[in-house]
């Protein structure tokens, strides 16, 4: 039977006293092992939901909980020291080697220097880069999509049992975007780590999800798995999410 990963209980989040809520009472469960994917349109809530698993964001209401803690009574440097994150902008240090920014974490935590070499050749293997021709490079002589990857090694790097991706292919090109989709599945699959990534995109939250939660105006609308969602929306805005998305598929049809 699969553990509880994450536990969300009543959890709400607003700026304000007077203000609206970000996240609105929301309730859920995540299954060790499971790709969870966030959907929504901006302003939905969804990478304030996601924040606030790592403690970026403090919730207004309500508990959160990881592997059975309450997150709120853990030191935030420990929690996110557990836990990878990944985002858009990457954030490489420009002046370190890949090698380097891989090993940030592992030499905060005083890791021997050999264990940390080793570590950055598995990484690099994993996400698909040749040790030899990468590791001693800058920031600046990688593309957009080798960087991701290399955010991705660096979030990796002391094994952390949960990951958190927010939007991490927003800026890369379309064809590069798809072959990266398929490489995080590739990864998730032999790692067997809790993923949640939050994305705007239907279709990548229907390919990578094991589940999806769809997020609008804080509140959370469906979670299930891509074929119930399909087969059963929850409410109108599901249903206009993916009348959109086939209303997109149907304008190739054209060139056929």
């Amino acid at each position: 039977m699969s553990l509880t990963a994450i536990e969300f209980n009543n959890v709400s989040k607003r700026y304000s006293q007077s203000g609206e809520y970000v996240v609105d009472h929301v309730s859920l469960d995540i299954n060790e092992g499971e790709f969870i994917t966030i959907l929504g349109s901006s302003g939905s809530g969804k990478t304030t939901l996601l924040k606030m698993i790592n403690r970026l964001y403090e919730p207004s209401e309500g508990t959160i909980k990881l592997f059975g803690e309450d997150i709120a009574t853990v030191d935030p440097v420990k929690v996110r020291r557990r836990i990878g994150y990944v985002i858009q902008q990457v954030g490489l240090f420009p002046h370190m080697t890949i090698a380097q920014n891989i090993a940030i974490v592992p030499k905060l935590l005083k890791w021997p220097q050999t264990q940390i070499n080793e570590r950055v050749d598995e990484l690099l293997h994993l996400v698909g880069l040749e040790r030899q021709a990468f590791k001693n490079r800058y920031p600046n002589q990688l593309s957009g999509g080798q960087q991701q990857r290399i955010g991705l090694a660096r979030a990796l790097a002391i094994d952390p049992k949960i990951m958190l991706l927010d939007e991490p292919f927003g800026a890369i090109d379309a064809i590069n975007r798809l072959y990266l989709q398929d490489e995080l599945k590739r990864i998730h699959g032999g790692l067997k780590k809790t993923f949640l990534l939050v994305t705007h995109d239907i279709n990548e939250a229907f390919k990578l999800g094991t589940r999806v939660i769809i997020m609008n105006k804080g509140n959370l609308c469906q979670f299930d798995t891509p074929r119930n969602i399909v087969k059963k929306p929850a409410d109108d805005f599901v249903s206009s999410l993916i009348h959109s998305s086939r209303k997109q598929e149907r304008f190739w049809e054209g060139f056929d």
